[in-house]
């Protein structure tokens, strides 16, 4: 089985997909999202292909609404099963990008970071730059400790806000990774240039 990283995030909407399809692109990985809440437009998925051009496996679940995972998948009559999200065997690197924050129920017995225990993968957080943003990255970095996954790092993507990015990564004892600002031209080259904010020497060393 390859190296594995997962890319999990504070919230839901914050550029975790974007940040995954960069990284899968600068570390010439393959890219998976174990499960896809929502296949109405563009799903995570295609965006990564597009924006990548890596390889990308199917979804173990590509669920309908655009939901938290648990109530998706209750909707369809299924259940997503830990058994059916085994990390794929892969000849290259592995970029696993989770759904929305690391306590999303994938059921209502299974927390998407008591997942992410099972992988025993690193993890890398991506939080916004925002409002907020403390409290959030705080929270996600004490459940993911709380279930012995090793954190990377973290990533930003927005504005620059240095005081939250310093007392996050402070009070976290975590590994500023560098920010991605917000695109308004999200092309494979602008995020390929973009992505040279992005500490991957840290990175590199995790696989």
């Amino acid at each position: 089985m390859s190296s594995a990283l997962i890319v999990t995030g504070t919230d839901t909407g914050i550029g975790k997909t974007v940040f995954a399809a960069g990284l899968t692109r600068a570390l010439g990985a393959t890219y998976w999202k174990p499960v896809q809440s929502g296949i109405e437009d563009e799903t995570d998925s295609q965006t990564v292909a597009r924006l990548s051009g890596r390889p990308v496996l199917p979804e173990g679940y590509a669920l309908k609404r655009p939901a938290s995972p648990h109530l998706s998948a209750a909707e369809e009559g299924i259940e997503i099963a830990p058994a059916h999200l085994r990390l794929p065997d892969c000849a290259e690197p592995l970029v696993i990008e989770g759904a929305g924050g690391v306590l999303v129920p994938l059921h209502e017995n299974l927390l998407l970071a008591d997942l992410m225990a099972v992988w025993r993968a690193p993890a890398i957080i991506v939080a916004r730059t925002g409002l907020g943003t403390i409290n959030h990255s705080l929270m996600t970095i004490e459940a993911l400790r709380a279930r012995k996954v090793d954190i990377l790092g973290i990533a930003f993507v927005g504005d620059d806000m240095a005081d939250s990015r310093a007392i996050i990564c402070r009070i976290g004892n975590v590994h500023d990774l560098g920010r991605l600002p917000r695109l308004t031209e999200l092309t494979p080259a602008t995020l390929q240039a973009a992505f040279h904010n992005i500490d991957l020497s840290a990175i590199r060393g995790a696989l």
